[in-house]
């Protein structure tokens, strides 16, 4: 039985505003097909939506490595200066008797992030491959890869608020190195990877 979408009935959202018209065929698209709400131009799919989601995966695949070996900030106190990784911090938050907050952080800055990437390099290369497998399966894990993509920002919230605190109280000098920058353009990139994945492309190939 042929597999009922919304573009085997004709039917296109607006990228912009999100109206759902009716696009008849793909050569009504040719000349261009205009929404009737926003009057932006209607596809049935996003263009080139695989190469710009690929794009920004390997940007984030990059520079995933230095945002964990890189030191995210710089704490200078009465005693020294010490720097500190995202892996450091969490060995710190452990062993000072902290270990819910340090697997919070573990599990947000390093688990969440490599689990994107890894998810996001699946769905695109099933989209590239036209496989026909599992689509419920892989819709939902691309609704679960935009859910958590917001929470993956925690390692820089914490390091934001600390340095905000420490200097305010006059306690020492925490400063933002490399590798929170690198780290947070792994989230952004990431977060630009799946937004720009075309996921309705996961049901074009099922009758195939």
């Amino acid at each position: 039985m042929k597999a009922v979408t919304g573009k085997s009935l004709g039917l296109a959202i607006c990228n912009q505003c999100h109206n759902i018209a009716r696009a008849g065929d793909e050569d009504d698209l040719d000349v261009g097909l205009i929404c009737p709400v926003c009057k932006g131009k209607i596809d049935l799919r996003k263009p080139d939506s695989v190469t710009r989601s690929l794009a920004f995966l390997i940007a984030a695949a990059m520079l995933y490595i230095p945002a964990n070996l890189l030191p995210v900030m710089t704490t200078t106190t009465l005693f020294g200066t010490e720097s500190d990784t995202i892996i450091s911090g969490v060995i710190v938050l452990i062993n000072s008797g902290s270990w819910p907050l340090g697997a919070l952080v573990f599990f947000a800055s390093i688990v969440v992030p490599l689990l994107k990437i890894i998810s996001l390099s699946v769905l695109i290369a099933s989209v590239k491959f036209r496989s026909a497998w599992a689509p419920l399966q892989r819709t939902n894990l691309y609704r679960f890869i935009e859910f958590v993509g917001r929470w993956s920002m925690l390692d820089i919230y914490a390091i934001t608020l600390l340095a905000g605190l420490v200097q305010i109280q006059s306690l020492a000098t925490i400063t933002p190195e490399s590798g929170a920058i690198a780290f947070a353009a792994v989230v952004v990139l990431t977060m630009l990877s799946a937004s720009n994945f075309e996921s309705r492309l996961i049901w074009d190939y099922i009758d195939e």
